[in-house]
């Protein structure tokens, strides 16, 4: 049950506006992070907003999403409850919003807020509200170019003109949003470009922003090849990031004139790890599932920390309704970070935080026979990763021509490049998709091969103290037995508590096909996250 705490519920002058920046595939990639953690990819970047924030605010070390896939991460996010909570929500293709499921932007809406999106979100708060009774929320009559970033601009020969134009787009789709707002009225804005996703242009991310590929040698996660095509592509991957940050500045800069910055609740993060990289999307690695987050609300929220407690995204929605002043539903099983945001503390604040938990179910329908999923779960604390993987027979990837099953040809270059589809589905098409595949009869490559597409074993445990990319699973380790032991009897306890159908026992559910008919929902339906 939705109870307000506030004791005036029109006085809007007392609410702060929230806006929540929200990166498509964001890994945890920003010069913040660089200056905690110097001799990664983030090395290469200058996120100069996104550091502001920061700095006048709080920065996470350990955020996760719930889930490395879009549609099931953002349900979580939006219900503020794990991801197999939320029904066909917690899927990508043939996912539907259970309108039964509380949601923070409806709920803040009932209680007087302006909402409202740019780009991409999930419903609801979308214009598939509309039928339901409510209003469109999508604000994008300026355009959604900016979501193509590098193709627009590549296609320029005037660079700094083509960037000017999609800035100038965001901040008028910004402008329209803020209009529609009656006088004194508290907003909550959902900014969310897809630009970060899957594809962006080859050798982008040197031309427009000036990132050398050969810097990143030797900065790679040792699971990637450290060759020139994947740091090519690892450097358009993070130009991308740049673009979205040069996006948030105008944001800012709007709020700074409008002299409500400071009563702006503004959160930063992002929805999983890097697509097209093995490890990355879709799975339960830090690589697939670790992302940036930095809030700040003026002086409510005491500045320049960096505070290591685990934070869930489905965390966020209670924090936004008790920012506003409400008290969130009992349904919710993320806990609000005001008390964390508020203390004055670095470092551990809340001692209970010192846990996550991450999961998939189907990703792309299409990845193996009979549209099954590739169930998974895992616990992630300060010192260990354990992965329980509830179906190790079947592909992580999905199925895949020439490699596995089914038997056939390895699908070319040019496929794996472009086309989600040709093998592995749940590995988005990219170049270094393509090269990891194509090289795949080379001995030196198998390793690679192996981490991107290969069968996983029931269960994995990796000591992250010695091997943060967790390339040695101890599960098996009598050395290791008692902590493998004590990590899966708190993995499952804590699925439990929450239903979870996987160990509830009904957890067949998730392996139904999407649809009646999943052949022609795949012509109809956009493969696009």
């Amino acid at each position: 049950m939705f109870v307000s705490a506030t004791t005036h519920a029109d006085d809007n002058a007392a609410r702060p506006n929230i806006l929540f920046a929200f990166a498509d595939d964001w890994g945890r990639y920003a010069s913040a992070y660089a200056k905690l953690e110097p001799g990664g990819p983030s090395d290469l970047v200058e996120t100069p907003n996104f550091d502001r924030i920061a700095r006048e605010g709080v920065l996470f070390r350990n955020a996760f999403v719930n889930a490395p896939s879009c549609t099931p991460c953002r349900s979580s996010l939006l219900s503020g409850q794990h991801f197999w909570r939320t029904g066909l929500g917690a899927i990508l293709l043939g996912a539907e919003w259970d309108l039964s499921i509380p949601s923070y932007p409806l709920l803040l809406r009932d209680v007087g807020y302006h909402i409202g999106h740019t780009y991409k979100v999930w419903s609801p708060g979308t214009p598939s509200d509309a039928p339901h009774g409510g209003k469109s929320t999508g604000y994008n009559k300026h355009g959604r170019k900016f979501n193509q970033f590098s193709q627009f601009v590549s296609e320029s020969d005037d660079v700094p003109a083509a960037k000017q134009e999609l800035l100038d787009e965001v901040r008028g789709n910004f402008d329209d949003f803020l209009s529609d707002r009656k006088s004194d009225q508290p907003f909550c804005y959902f900014f969310g470009p897809t630009n970060t996703h899957r594809k962006w242009t080859p050798g982008s991310g040197n031309r427009l922003w000036g990132l050398n590929p050969d810097e990143l040698q030797g900065k790679l996660p040792a699971f990637l090849p450290d060759v020139p095509l994947v740091r090519e592509d690892f450097a358009d991957y993070l130009g991308e990031v740049l673009a979205f940050d040069a996006a948030l500045g105008f944001l800012l800069e709007r709020l700074e004139q409008l002299g409500e910055l400071d009563n702006t609740v503004i959160v930063v993060s992002g929805d999983h790890g890097a697509p097209g990289f093995p490890r990355g999307k879709c799975n339960l690695y830090d690589f697939g599932v670790a992302v940036p987050l930095a809030v700040r609300w003026g002086a409510k929220v005491p500045g320049g920390r960096v505070v290591d407690d685990f934070v869930s995204l489905p965390d966020l929605a209670p924090t936004f309704l008790e920012a506003a002043g409400e008290s969130p539903p009992e349904v919710m099983t993320g806990r609000s970070l005001m008390s964390v945001l508020t203390s004055t503390a670095p470092g551990q604040v809340d001692p209970l935080r010192d846990h996550v938990v991450t999961g998939r179910e189907r990703h792309v329908a299409f990845a193996r026979d009979g549209y099954l999923p590739y169930p998974q779960r895992a616990l992630r604390t300060k010192d260990f990763l354990y992965v329980r993987n509830f179906k190790p027979e079947r592909w992580p990837m999905g199925t895949g021509p020439g490699y596995g099953e089914p038997d056939g040809p390895m699908p070319r270059y040019e496929q794996l490049e472009h086309d989600t589809f040709a093998a592995f589905a749940d590995f988005d098409a990219s170049p270094t998709k393509a090269y990891v595949l194509t090289h795949h009869t080379e001995e030196n490559m198998q390793p690679f091969v192996q981490y991107a597409v290969g069968r996983l074993p029931g269960e994995e445990l990796y000591d992250l103290s010695s091997d943060p990319d967790c390339l040695t699973n101890l599960a098996d380790e009598a050395s290791h037995a008692e902590t493998r032991k004590e990590m899966s009897n708190r993995l499952m306890t804590i699925l439990r508590d929450t239903n979870d159908p996987r160990v509830t026992g009904d957890g067949e559910t998730f392996d139904q096909p999407p649809f009646a008919d999943p052949v022609g929902k795949r012509k109809r339906k956009s493969t696009r996250e």
